[in-house]
């Protein structure tokens, strides 16, 4: 199932200076900008169709994902519906898409502040959204490994449910500032939807770096690797009462694939995280 979901980590809206460098440059300085905006229009139009790619293959394999779970009845396990969780948000996401290539594409926001804040908030719920689902999720598996029998009556699907639905609503109230904050603002050179901090802009710029790398990235890191090593204690205890070759086998390959996933973790949360955070 982990194969179906499609997450994908293009630039925020809340980085509109990144489409500042697609806007045209000055045409009487013919030999020093024609080969820039060239290269700009040509850049532009390739990114827009990896948007429009990347959305229609995301809405399609998540769709497929969402459509197997809630189709098949035995499908419905605590973890395929933490799995759904992740799919909704990442569908949500890719309806977001076509606005921002959009946006890229203009070189300026032509939708106005509603749907400005509308998308920027969906924009910034996934992230948080996906990140605390795949903490559940580490979690869910801790409970399931190292209390197999004690969390029984925690890991059912009503209470994975419950638990989604937590999961939206902190995420929501974390993503508080940018549901405030987030508008239009008119430069020289057209409309852009990002987040307008007010003053002193640059403080609240940089609490706001702070504020989602902590939130969104170095305590659900935490969380998951503690998780995760509780987990390879519980597996190597095991193995040593158990004493077969086999059993440390099966170590190895915990530990490995426990590498993996807080490897692949932070290098895909990481930079997002830092490159959607406002400068």
């Amino acid at each position: 199932m982990d194969s179906w979901i499609f997450p994908s980590s293009p630039p925020n809206l809340s980085d509109h200076l990144m489409y500042d460098s697609f806007v045209q440059g000055n045409e009487s300085d013919y030999n020093g900008t024609y080969t820039d905006h060239s290269f700009n229009k040509t850049s532009t139009v390739v990114i827009t169709c990896m948007y429009f790619l990347v959305c229609t293959v995301g809405l399609c394999g998540n769709a497929l994902v969402i459509y197997v779970i809630l189709r098949y009845a035995k499908m419905k396990t605590v973890t395929n519906i933490y799995i759904l969780n992740l799919a909704v948000a990442d569908v949500l996401f890719m309806m977001g898409l076509p606005f921002i290539a959009i946006q890229l594409a203009l070189v300026h926001w032509p939708f106005g502040p509603v749907l400005c804040r509308v998308v920027m908030t969906v924009d910034s719920l996934n992230q948080f959204t996906s990140i605390f689902c795949l903490m559940v999720m580490s979690i869910d598996r801790y409970l399931a490994v190292v209390h197999p029998i004690k969390s029984t009556k925690w890991r059912k699907p009503r209470m994975a449910k419950t638990i989604n639905l937590t999961v939206w609503g902190v995420s929501l109230m974390v993503n508080l500032p940018i549901v405030i904050y987030s508008g239009v603002i008119v430069k020289h050179d057209g409309c852009f939807c990002t987040i307008v901090w007010p003053e002193p802009q640059e403080a609240y710029q940089t609490a706001f770096m702070f504020y989602t790398f902590i939130l969104g990235f170095f305590l659900p890191l935490m969380v998951i690797c503690l998780c995760y090593l509780f987990i390879i204690f519980k597996v190597k205890s095991s193995g040593i009462r158990v004493g077969s070759s086999k059993r440390k086998r099966s170590e190895r390959k915990v530990t490995r694939m426990v590498s993996i996933v807080v490897a692949v973790f932070v290098f895909c949360w990481l930079p997002f995280t830092f490159s959607t955070s406002p400068r």
